[in-house]
This record gives C-alpha cells, structure tokens and sequence, in this order.
C-alpha cells in the first residue's frame, strides 16, 4: 500500500493539471496565482468553482464535463485520493478543471476577492464531537473565511449523508439570515432530484445510497457584509 501511495505521488508531479504547494509559499503569505487564476493557468475568464475536500475528484471532474464555460477547482490535502480525479481529467482533455494539494485552513492565501463564484462541500467530516464546530467546513469560522474570495451572488452546496451536520449548517444559515435557495434532507426522493447534479455521486455517496441512506443538500448565498455568529452547541 505504501509503495502505491508514493508511486501515486511521484506521478502526480508529473501532472500538469495539478498544485502541490510548499509550505512556505501559502501559510501567512499569498500564493503566486492569488488573483491570478483565470489569467495565468485558465487563460479565460469562466468562472471558478471549488470543491472542498475533494478526495478524488469526483464532483470536480464531474462538473467540469458538465459545465466547459466553467474552471472548476478540487481541494484537499490528501494527493493519494486526488490522483484519481486529476488523472481522469487528463484522460478526458479536461482543461478546465485543476487539483490544488493544500489544507483548506490555508484558503485565503490561494484565492482574492469575488474570484470563486461557487464552492462544492461534498461529504464532509461532520466532526461531531462537542468543541469541534470550528472544524467544520460550514462553521461561521469557515464562512468567515470563504466571504473573503466568493463573488456578491456567490452559491456553497453542501451534500452530506449526516443528520447532524445537514442540520447544523441550516441552522447557521438561518442564523445569520443567508438566503436558503434549496435544502431536502432526501435529496434523490425530493423535487429537486432533477436539478441540483444528482446526476454526479462520489464513490462514497453510491456507498450510503445503496446502504439505505438518504443524503442531504443544502444551497445558500452568502452575505459578505455579515460577521458570522456560531449556534449554540446542544
């Protein structure tokens, strides 16, 4: 397994199609295509997703055959899983879809102001024990974060098999007044089945679906004037 996992990582050095930065180049200073992302590595002016946590790569590369006249960014710190998404994008001539290996407590040294229009959350660690709200990617600690770089009319998706964080993140959503634009605890038995990508499953999504599961979807606008406020822990 080791000997896979470093074959895996050596290859993906070779992929063009994918950011593997240093430390030094992201943690308190910005990285060199801050600001820079449709002019110097899409060379167009589409606008940028980005999918948190990406794994491999399913949502990235799946929207980015959906949807050319966009450039959609996949993001996480595990390249084992990345390399699977990054290659099928290669494969596929995908030229608009790019891996970036960082954390995402990093983010804000990667993207500037109003340049993502959408961020993707697809079945995220809900991190579920008490104190640990800051740690999810739908915290106001987070929000905070991605009010920095996403546009005015900027959408986060979140897709989740997981009760608990599905009905987290609406109750901060609901806190802070953000418009709510969908949300189904039952995404694939809802009116919205045919609406929101329920065309595009991640190898762990198929998992909870065929185990009975019903998946969760929630789509909200953010408000970039608000300071976030955290519901209180139950």
């Amino acid at each position: 397994m080791a000997k896979h996992k470093l074959a895996r990582f050596a290859q993906m050095k070779t992929f063009g199609n994918v950011l593997e930065p240093a430390f030094e180049e992201c943690f308190r200073t910005d990285y060199k295509l801050k600001g820079k992302w449709n002019e110097q590595y899409f060379k167009n002016d589409h606008p940028i997703v980005l999918e948190l946590g990406c794994g491999k790569g399913e949502y990235t590369v799946g929207l980015g055959k959906k949807y050319p006249l966009k450039n959609f960014i996949g993001i996480d710190i595990k390249g084992a899983r990345m390399w699977r998404g990054a290659k099928q994008a290669l494969e596929g001539n995908l030229t608009n879809v790019a891996f970036l290996r960082t954390r995402i407590e990093f983010i804000n040294s990667f993207f500037a102001e109003n340049e993502v229009s959408e961020i993707w959350i697809t079945f995220p660690d809900p991190q579920l024990r008490k104190g640990r709200a800051n740690k999810r990617l739908t915290s106001s600690r987070f929000l905070a974060s991605y009010k920095q770089f996403l546009s005015d009319e900027g959408l986060i998706h979140l897709k989740t098999d997981n009760d608990f964080l599905y009905h987290y993140t609406l109750d901060v959503a609901q806190l802070n007044k953000l418009e709510v634009l969908v949300h189904t605890d039952d995404l694939y038995n809802s009116v919205f089945r045919e609406t929101e990508e329920s065309d595009i499953k991640t190898f762990y999504e198929q998992q909870f679906l065929e185990a009975g599961l019903s998946i969760k979807y929630l789509k909200f606008k953010l408000n970039r004037t608000m300071n976030f406020e955290e519901p209180s822990e139950k």
